[in-house]
């Protein structure tokens, strides 16, 4: 199983999928698309504490995580 994590102002959200299931894949890598096109930066887990921006979908990710763009003041 597969996870995409969405960050945001409410904490975060997980969404699990099977990347062996066709139609699971092709929501997660739509989920992708849009958050990354809504300004989102995606990254994957390499290791404990690391993480490796991503701008393309990665099906065998086993842990995507999204976060919004940071603003400051």
């Amino acid at each position: 199983m597969a996870t995409q994590i969405v960050m945001d102002q409410t904490g975060d959200t997980r969404h699990e999928f099977d990347p062996d299931n066709a139609e699971a894949l092709a929501r997660a890598e739509r989920r992708f698309r849009e958050l990354t096109g809504a300004g989102f930066t995606a990254a994957y887990r390499t290791g404990p504490g690391e993480v490796t921006r991503i701008k393309s979908f990665d099906p065998t990710a086993h842990e995507t995580l999204f976060y919004p763009r940071l603003v400051g003041g």
